[in-house]
């Protein structure tokens, strides 16, 4: 490791950096006050904040983690207003965390995100991730396509019917390969008090094949308890958040995972079909087995409106991009 990676990690993991940070961006943050006082948090809207942090948690938790969750789903009088397929996928959704929507998206507007995104690189105004140049970051901010995909109102009605809670965007990317990433759930990187309020999606710009590291997940893994910053074992300080708490974080989860008897499934996705997954489903994507191999996709995470929306492991409130 370079001196100049390690000050750059340093860096990413000072709270007043990012405190700092926050007070620039303080009339979007300052929402949070309100739902402070409810959770029993003592900070300021720009400090540091973790579920440690909370001192009275909401009792509630999504209305399909409940469980009484199947015969209030059948009793509900929306369900009827889902196609049969979907309404049998919000049933496997209780048991499993996902949901298949297949050919979601038409070709010929995947067609057009695709074609969308390219103009992006070529007039060089994508944006990258800065530790991770294959995939872009938010590209429906650039792209009305992305855009209209990823707020497309059939897709927002569902994925609100499913939290019991009208979502938000908050985060999309696009993916040019397979993410290779490991096994891990999305909540401790993008967490919300109550528990629960986060939604994503994954939707296939093209046909995957087995060798271009198709996504991978654990059906029922969503049911395992919520792991948190206090139950690791290393400890941030009051000016750095812990060195290797990620790393942490996905041992313990994937040895649950490995206690619970779980095994992964592979999605073969075709080009327009969409994944839906709980907050807390255990997911990654697999190794890429032939060099050249493309699995383009977009990614995208929803928040629940009116919760508390905060990052568990980097320990600080979440900014909405403008």
């Amino acid at each position: 490791m370079t001196l100049a990676s390690s000050v750059k990690g340093l860096a990413r993991r000072s709270k007043p950096a990012w405190m700092a940070r926050n007070l620039l961006h303080y009339p979007a943050l300052r929402g949070n006050a309100q739902l402070h006082r409810r959770y029993g948090i003592r900070r300021p809207v720009i400090g540091p904040i973790s579920h440690r942090h909370i001192k009275q948690p909401a009792e509630e938790v999504p209305w399909l983690d409940r469980p009484d969750a199947k015969p209030a789903l059948s009793a509900d009088p929306d369900l009827s207003s889902f196609p049969e397929s979907t309404q049998k996928s919000l049933f496997g959704w209780i048991d499993d965390g996902y949901m298949i929507l297949p050919k979601f998206v038409d070709h010929a507007a995947i067609d057009a995100i695709n074609s969308s995104l390219d103009d992006l690189i070529d007039r060089g105004e994508a944006s990258t991730n800065p530790r991770d140049r294959s995939r872009i970051m938010n590209p429906f901010l650039r792209s009305n396509e992305v855009s209209e995909a990823l707020t497309n109102p059939e897709l927002l009605r569902l994925l609100s019917f499913t939290l019991g809670k009208e979502v938000r965007l908050f985060q999309g990317m696009h993916f040019f390969v397979g993410s290779q990433q490991g096994a891990h759930s999305d909540f401790f990187h993008m967490s919300t008090e109550p528990i629960g309020y986060l939604i994503a999606i994954w939707v296939a710009l093209e046909d995957v094949l087995p060798e271009s590291g198709p996504v991978f997940y654990y059906p029922g893994s969503h049911k395992l308890p919520y792991l948190m910053s206090e139950g690791l074992e290393v400890r941030s300080g009051p000016l750095f958040v812990a060195k290797g708490k990620d790393e942490e974080y996905s041992r313990r989860l994937f040895a649950a995972v490995k206690e619970a008897g779980i095994e992964p499934v592979e999605f073969l996705a075709k080009k327009g079909d969409v994944l839906v997954w709980h907050a807390n489903l255990v997911h990654g994507g697999n190794s890429i087995e032939r060099n050249g191999a493309t699995r383009r996709s977009l990614v995208a995470h929803y928040f629940a409106r009116d919760v508390l929306c905060y990052h568990e492991v980097t320990e600080r409130p979440a900014l909405f991009p403008a």
